[in-house]
């Protein structure tokens, strides 16, 4: 794999607004103008979770409105990965990280945003090149405190951290020098979607998209 290429890559998707929507999709129909709503507001990477059956397809959808960077996020196995790929995901979300996961995203360069929850796993991850992480799940694993403690020994690493993470403690998480953007769902609630309320979640967007500016 070319190893810089997948850094840069994930670290210029993260960079892309100060939140990642981490979205949870049942229903086809919502893929296309949620993300609209979504990319209007100001966030246009987003995390489409493989927890519902629907979500390869939603990819896919979403991968066709402009301006919309679209990953998959709770990307397990090879075969998930091979997956979202085929549908159009341009990065990808995991929960944590495996040697198998690892060699399917740099086999076919599938830039990889992989999960880890301490210093030993950050370490083992920045060793093999991966130096933009997610921290999952961030407030059981310690949120802005767990941060502010890693800062010290690897400042050379930037986390994504996801879990937890609300409108509320959001500002305190990209205070941080190593956060480099966070993970939340609040922007896309489920009553607003089945609604077909796009206006609530793109003011919802827009004001993530303030968020630490």
């Amino acid at each position: 794999m070319n190893s810089q290429f997948s850094r840069d890559a994930i670290r210029k998707t993260c960079q892309l607004a100060p939140i990642v929507p981490v979205l949870v999709v049942h229903d086809v129909a919502h893929a296309r103008p949620l993300a609209q709503a979504l990319v209007d507001g100001g966030l246009p990477a987003l995390e489409v979770t493989l927890r519902t059956p629907a979500a390869l397809e939603v990819i896919a959808e979403m991968a066709a409105v402009p301006g919309a960077v679209v990953g998959a996020g709770t990307v397990l196995t090879a075969e998930d990965i091979r997956a979202v790929q085929a549908a159009g995901a341009q990065f990808a979300v995991s929960p944590g990280a495996t040697d198998a996961l690892l060699t399917a995203c740099e086999t076919v360069q599938m830039p990889l945003l992989p999960g880890a929850a301490s210093a030993s796993e950050a370490m083992v991850l920045l060793e093999r090149g991966y130096d933009v992480l997610k921290l999952f799940p961030a407030e059981a694993a310690g949120g802005v405190t767990m941060l502010k403690s890693l800062g010290g020994p690897l400042p050379q690493v930037s986390f994504c951290p996801t879990g937890g993470v609300n409108p509320t403690n959001a500002p305190d998480y990209l205070k941080l020098d190593n956060v480099i953007c966070a993970g939340g769902s609040w922007v896309a609630p489920q009553d607003a979607m089945e609604a077909g309320d796009w206006k609530r979640i793109e003011k919802l967007a827009c004001d993530a998209s303030g968020i630490g500016s």
